[in-house]
Formats: structure tokens, sequence, C-alpha cells
């Protein structure tokens, strides 16, 4: 598929296609799902969160109109997030588990990794009311599909630019506030924001390839890798959290207790090379990148014409 926007195209027609081809795409991920929930519903959600990285960045042409899709999609998402928590606490325990080998060398860690791995399956495999769950999302993601063609967006390639550079400056403007705020206060919630923050903005470049400051492909690359490492700080964040609430998942206190020092020292390592990832990404001035995807945008339709 091709996510991006191109410039010899109508504008509006692009954003429309670029969002039914994501709709498509989430609609088979459902069908997926009836036959292998975790795999299709993880697919969903990655394809959803696409979607509404293309929503940001066309929603000042309309707020109301757009808050309420993204909105749509948001709750859709949390509907179907199964079993992907459960996945992400055993791939958590292993990333300690690798990192700090002499201190989780004790048969209780193995017997850990078990109980999460059978907690999983038990997620996993719980297909009591999923018929209607996927049902429900069905008809959501249809709904969805139809706003899309009532959808109002500008065609004129000036409003069109503009729309764009006010899309994508929004991400980085509110990227920047969320890295001082991680940078000073170092909060799960800055931290949490900055994450979504990159993965819109990591779409937007997607999106606007054609037209963005060079070099694209090495801005990926980084955005992705922070990414990464934003994604095992959240993890390991929801990890400890339930370590410290839910005794009753994670064995005895001492081997519990030890998880959750190990933990603070794997979030203590991941925040600083979160923080460093980030301030190389988002060098970026706002306002001006958001004039270089506007007058990129200018150029290259002028010329197709």
């Amino acid at each position: 598929m091709n996510y991006r926007i191109r410039p010899d195209h109508p504008f509006a027609a692009e954003v429309r296609r670029v969002g039914t081809e994501l709709v498509d795409g989430i609609l088979s991920d459902l069908d997926l799902a009836r036959r292998k929930p975790e795999e299709g519903f993880h697919r969903c959600r990655r394809r959803i969160k696409r979607l509404r990285a293309l929503i940001r960045l066309v929603r000042a042409a309309d707020r109301g109109y757009w808050e309420t899709e993204d909105a749509r999609w948001r709750d859709l998402s949390r509907s179907i997030a199964g079993a992907r928590e459960a996945a992400a606490l055993v791939e958590t325990l292993d990333r300690i588990v690798a990192a700090f080998p002499g201190e989780t060398k004790d048969p209780a860690f193995a017997e850990l990794r078990a109980a999460l791995v059978a907690r999983h399956d038990r997620i996993a495999g719980e297909t009591s009311g999923i018929d209607s769950v996927i049902g429900a999302a069905v008809w959501t993601a249809e709904g969805g599909r139809a706003a899309l063609a009532t959808a109002s967006l500008p065609d004129d390639p000036g409003k069109a630019a503009d729309l764009l550079a006010e899309g994508a400056g929004r991400v980085v403007r509110r990227a920047a506030k969320a890295l001082r705020r991680a940078r000073r206060s170092g909060k799960t919630e800055d931290f949490h924001e900055l994450r979504k923050c990159v993965k819109a903005h990591a779409m937007h470049v997607e999106l606007l390839r054609d037209y963005w400051p060079r070099p694209v492909k090495a801005r990926l690359k980084a955005l992705d890798a922070l990414g990464e490492s934003l994604g095992e700080l959240n993890d390991a964040l929801v990890m400890r959290l339930l370590a410290s609430s839910d005794h009753s998942v994670f064995g005895s206190d001492d081997t519990r207790r030890l998880l959750v020092r190990l933990l603070k020292r794997t979030e203590k390592t991941l925040r600083q090379r979160c923080l460093d990832e980030a301030e190389a990404v988002f060098d970026l001035v706002p306002r001006r990148i958001g004039r270089k995807v506007a007058g990129r945008y200018r150029d290259d339709v002028a010329a197709a014409d």
C-alpha cells in the first residue's frame, strides 16, 4: 500500500484514499482475528495508530469532525486490546533476564516466566464473546469508512499546504514540549506523551516523504529506534506497577522485590537512552519544518501541473 500523500493528485482524494486503504486493512485484520485473535487484533491496532496519525495531520480542516473520528478509532483500539499486555510482560521479563543474568539465575525467575506465559495463553485463548467484540469492531470500522467520504478537506494547493504545515508542526511542537517535561521531571506521563508523538510523527514523515526535508530514510530509522526504546520503557513501567500491586502473579515476595529493583534500574537506563535519542531526533524548529513541508508541497504541485 502507498501511504504517501502524492502532490500530483487532488489533496482531498489522496487523504481519503490513504484513509480508506487503512480502514480496508483494519477490516481485513478483524477478519483474521476470527481465526487468529491475537495476531489479527495486534495488526489491527497497529494500523489504527497509522490512521489516527493521518487524522491528526488534517484535523485542523474541521476540528470537531476529526476529533470525533479520532475518538471512534481510539475506542475501537481499546476494545480489542486483548492479550497484548500479557505478551508484553513475557517479553519484558526476557529482556530483564538477558540484562541481569547473574541476578536472575534463580529458578524462581524461570517459574515466574512460566506463570506469565500461562497467564498470556489463558487470556489469548479466551474466546467467549469474541464474535460480538469483532462484530462491534467491524460495525465501527465500516462507519468510519463511510465517514471518510463526507470529510471536509481542501483541494486548493495553498490551503492543503497550510493544513499539512499545521498538522506536522503541531506534533513536533507537542513532542518538543513532552521532551522538555520528561527531561525536567522524568514523569511517566511525559514519556508516554513523547511516545505517542513519536509514533504520529513517524507516520507523518511517511505520508509526506515526497516533500519532507532530506534525509527521510535516516529520520525514519532514528524514529523507529526511539519508538522501540520508548516502548521498552513503557513495558518496564507497566510491569513494575503490576508487580507492585498484584502480588498473586509474581511469585514469592523475594522474587517480586528483586524484579522491581531490576525494573527500576532498567527504567533509569532506558529513560536516559530515550532522552538522548529524542534530543537528536527532535532538533527541529516546528514552525520552520512546517514552512519547509508546505513550500515543498506547493512546489511539487506546481511542477505536476
